[in-house]
């Protein structure tokens, strides 16, 4: 059972004290017929019940009803027996099963609420309706009996009559009251002479039901013999009473109507409970605003109302949140996260709007009949709202809010498509900087679910080869000849077609997946340039491979690159590494050492995308780097007489001074035209690679230029 499974028997204490405490709450509202410890332990079996309804991962509701359904039948079937109830399992019950502090128990209590609810509640109405039954057979036996049969039917039916706690009241065909017992009178604030001969259309209260009026006076006429269902009644003052009410139709020898006999509850306790219970399971309990439930419940309502009909959700998530309750404590974030709701409440006021706590520190406020103005303005107002500093706890904290906005006709997307979007969104609007909105944009949306496409299928296209290298040329500028390519990573997806490094080394980077892809291109570029080793010898070009940051701080980095080296049998300088100017100026401690270690294999290294980014002079010459590739931006000046800004040349000419004064040779990446060649060439730049060569292509493309070369390289000679 629950109540043992503590070791120090705390739990099982626990549960009996918590028994004992039901037990006499129960006393008080009725007699069970059995002495206090009888009841006691009874009551211990209802509370192990309740107590694995709330330990249990999963709850099933049917053993808690079968509880509420146990205390009727205990004779305590008074609507405050279970008020009491009720409220004692909402305060006390975590405490006695020792599962204070524990969220999922704690979600569970109002479900445990109102499954007894439940119980209890069928309990008495068929108990009624058995009453009423009985109040029924005792009238036709004292109308149709004996002479002596009658007078005892009668006194057993005036004294069920008169000692019952429900309210009775029978009434003839023509609906006037004829008679009315004194628990009638006393929930109607009646005298039960004032009752007598009273029309029953005087009791209905003006916000009936129509349906359950129709169905009363169905049973007048003879269309139907029994009613049962909850219905407002006026009290004397004109104020409602909320009753169960069980009405039943007494026909003559011929069938003829002749009377009435109803029998009414007062449940107003209980219908308020049930109202309380609905209201915890709907709304979040530290701020009041409706939860993820009754929010899903709404939007679904709002989608359901027609295609014409439009929606706009605010998505909104507070910056810096965790800061608060890790620094000021957690008591500090509800107060605030308490008197954030409050003003977005405030702001949310109108029918046709709804602000829920989603959890955590997430807030989404729904606006129906919205535009994309009047959600936008939402949204200002929203970050103004917030920006207003909270007094709490001696504090005045200011927080901000990302939020993400999606606005459209319910006829273009479904409830969970407009919340994932919604999500979506409020994510791009922490990434652009946070404190502001953004709106949902199909177009970035796509380009999102594409990278995620790409990132997800990187891993298995590794494995399935589905990335191929090409080479670009590097030609010496002095006479042209090739001395080296680039290894340039390309990949052949099955659906996006063929996709440059631009669209996907990021995504690697960031998966870490970059490392397990270099490698491979590595191994790639090796392979090709032993190929090209045997068949041009010494005249085969240097191959260049970029090597990101991420690769630089793998602790296997100088081992791996030494291994595919050494089994392509290559010799160590027909390779040059390239890490870009902002990678290779960052790397500092254990990174530079791994670069000092390749240096000393006899790899090259070069700076690739050099002018870009800041340039720790100082620190460069200390770098063990062989070449400079200066990056492309710098070309469109170089050579080009109508230039606007004649900066570039001027860069490029310092650039190449001061890469040759440290020793370093100079290759300008992006040329496009001979002028630029030749600009460079006068400045002294050693090589290029460019369109104006070619672009990057197979290494077929590579050998027949090679082969090009070799045939003109005599006729160069001669020259």
């Amino acid at each position: 059972m629950v109540g043992s499974t503590v070791p120090d028997g705390t739990e099982r204490d626990g549960v009996s004290a918590f028994a004992e405490v039901w037990a006499a709450a129960l006393a008080e509202t009725g007699y069970a017929g059995m002495d206090q410890r009888t009841l006691v332990a009874r009551v211990r079996e209802y509370t192990e019940v309740l107590a694995e309804a709330v330990r249990t991962e999963r709850f099933a509701p049917e053993p808690v009803e079968r509880v509420g359904v146990a205390v009727v039948e205990l004779r305590f079937a008074a609507a405050r027996t279970l008020a009491a109830s009720v409220r004692l399992i909402g305060e006390d019950l975590l405490r006695a099963v020792g599962a204070e502090g524990d969220p999922t128990a704690a979600r569970r209590v109002p479900a445990v609420q109102g499954a007894f609810a439940a119980g209890f509640t069928t309990a008495m109405q068929d108990r009624i309706f058995r009453d009423q039954e009985a109040i029924r057979r005792a009238a036709l036996d004292a109308r149709r009996g004996a002479e002596s049969a009658l007078l005892a039917s009668e006194a057993r039916f005036r004294a069920m009559f008169t000692q019952a706690a429900v309210g009775i009241c029978i009434s003839d065909a023509d609906g006037h009251v004829i008679e009315a017992n004194a628990a009638l009178a006393d929930m109607l604030g009646y005298r039960v002479s004032q009752l007598r001969h009273m029309p029953v259309t005087e009791l209905r209260h003006p916000d009936e039901d129509p349906e359950a009026v129709n169905s009363l006076d169905a049973l007048r006429s003879g269309e139907r013999d029994h009613f049962r269902g909850e219905r407002l009644l006026r009290r004397a003052d004109g104020s409602p009473l909320r009753t169960d009410l069980s009405v039943s139709l007494v026909r003559d020898e011929v069938g003829v109507p002749q009377f009435l006999v109803a029998m009414a509850e007062d449940v107003t306790e209980r219908h308020q409970l049930q109202q309380r219970l609905r209201h915890q399971a709907d709304h979040d309990p530290l701020t009041g605003l409706a939860n993820r439930a009754l929010f899903a419940e709404r939007l679904a309502t709002a989608f359901a109302r027609g295609d014409d009909h439009r929606v706009g959700l605010c998505y909104l998530d507070l910056d810096g949140f965790k800061v608060i309750n890790d620094s000021l404590g957690h008591d500090i974030g509800d107060e605030l996260l308490v008197a954030i709701a409050a003003r977005l409440d405030h702001l949310v006021s109108a029918e046709d709007r709804m602000v829920a706590r989603m959890g955590g520190d997430e807030f989404v406020v729904l606006v129906e009949n919205s535009t994309r103005a009047n959600l936008e303005a939402l949204a200002g107002r929203i970050l103004r709202a917030l920006a207003e500093p909270i007094p709490i706890g001696g504090h005045r904290l200011v927080v901000s809010a990302s939020i993400g906005l999606v606005e459209r006709a319910v006829a273009d997307a479904t409830p969970a498509e407009t919340m994932r979007d919604a999500d979506v969104t409020l994510y791009w609007a922490k990434a652009d900087g946070k404190n502001r909105w953004v709106a949902y944009d199909p177009e970035r949306n796509a380009r999102e679910v594409a990278r995620f496409t790409l990132s997800a299928r990187m891993p298995a296209a590794v494995e399935s080869e589905e990335f191929y290298v090409d080479y670009q040329p590097i030609v010496r500028l002095s006479d042209g000849a090739m001395t080296g390519v680039e290894a340039l990573v390309r990949w052949a997806h099955p659906e996006f077609g063929r996709l440059g490094p631009d669209r996907f080394i990021g995504l690697a980077e960031e998966t870490g997946l970059i490392v397990a892809l270099g490698r491979w291109v590595l191994r790639e570029a090796a392979g090709q340039a032993r190929r090209w080793r045997d068949r041009y010898g010494d005249r085969a070009p240097v191959v260049s491979v970029n090597l990101a940051a991420r690769q630089t701080q793998e602790p296997d980095l100088v081992a791996d690159v030494s291994t595919i080296i050494a089994a392509a049998g290559l010799p160590p300088s027909s390779i040059q590494l390239e890490l870009t100017e902002s990678a290779i100026m960052g790397t500092t401690g254990g990174p530079l050492r791994t670069l000092r270690e390749l240096a000393d294999l006899g790899i090259r290294i070069a700076i690739d995308d050099f002018g870009t980014g800041y340039s720790n002079l100082a620190y460069l010459r200390h770098l063990p780097v062989h070449a400079i590739k200066l990056a492309g931006s710098f070309m469109e000046g170089v050579g080009n007489p109508h230039t606007l800004d004649p900066g570039d040349e001027t860069i490029v000419t310092t650039l190449v001074s001061l890469s040759h004064a440290l020793g370093h040779q100079v290759i300008a990446e992006g040329v496009e035209d001979s002028a630029q060649a030749d600009r460079l060439r006068e400045i002294g730049c050693d090589s290029a690679q460019g369109w104006l060569f070619a672009k990057a292509g197979p290494p077929g493309e590579i050998e027949r230029m090679l082969d090009q070369q070799l045939l003109t390289a005599p006729a160069q000679r001669t020259r």
